[in-house]
C-alpha cells in the first residue's frame, strides 16, 4: 500500500521510536549468518540508477535510487532471504518541500517502490525489515552537498 502524507515523517519516527524502544529491550533471536546481500532488484523502473544503500541489520538492505531524467528517487527495502511476510517499510522524503512516500506493509521479499521529486534537494530516506531499521536523514544533496553532512541512523542487532 503506497502512502503519501506529509504527516508520514512524524508517523515513521514515532514507529521508529517506539520500535527503537523494542529493539532495546528484545532478544536477539537466530541472526541471520547466511553473508548473502541483497541485490537492487530494478523495481523502480527504467532509469533508476543506485545512488545510496545501507543494510538492515543481517536481515536486507535499502536502496535509494534516482532518475537523472525525472529528478526523481525511489527507495526499495529487500531482504536478502525471502519468506515468511514481514512488516516492511520503504520511505523517502524531499527535505525541502517534505514531499515524501512510503510502502508499508506485510511482505516476502521486498517493500517499495516509494518516490519522491528531489532534483537538487537532500532526500531523507530508509527501511524497516519485522524490528530492525535503518534510516538517513539528509543524503544525496546533488549541488547542495556540502550544506547538509550525511547522517546514518541503526537500530537493531548489526
Amino acid at each position: 500500500m503506497k502512502r503519501s502524507t506529509q504527516a508520514v515523517g512524524a508517523t515513521l519516527i514515532a514507529v521508529g521510536a517506539i520500535g527503537a524502544g523494542l529493539l532495546a529491550t528484545a532478544p536477539v533471536a537466530g541472526a541471520a549468518t547466511s553473508g548473502t546481500t541483497a541485490a537492487y532488484n530494478g523495481v523502480c523502473g527504467s532509469g533508476y540508477k543506485v545512488v545510496n544503500s545501507m543494510p538492515i541489520g543481517s536481515t536486507g538492505t535499502v536502496y535509494l535510487t534516482y532518475n537523472s531524467s525525472t529528478g526523481k528517487n525511489c527507495t526499495v527495502t529487500i531482504r536478502n532471504t525471502a519468506g515468511a511476510p514481514k512488516y516492511m517499510v520503504a520511505y523517502v522524503r524531499n527535505v525541502d518541500t517534505s514531499e515524501d512516500q512510503y510502502d508499508a506493509g506485510e511482505y516476502r521479499s521486498y517493500a517499495g517502490p516509494a518516490y519522491a521529486f528531489a532534483r537538487g534537494a537532500c532526500v531523507e530516506w530508509g527501511g524497516v525489515i519485522d524490528t530492525l531499521q535503518a534510516w538517513n536523514y539528509g543524503s544525496n544533496c546533488g549541488a547542495l552537498a556540502a550544506k547538509a553532512p550525511q547522517k546514518d541512523w541503526f537500530a537493531g542487532e548489526r
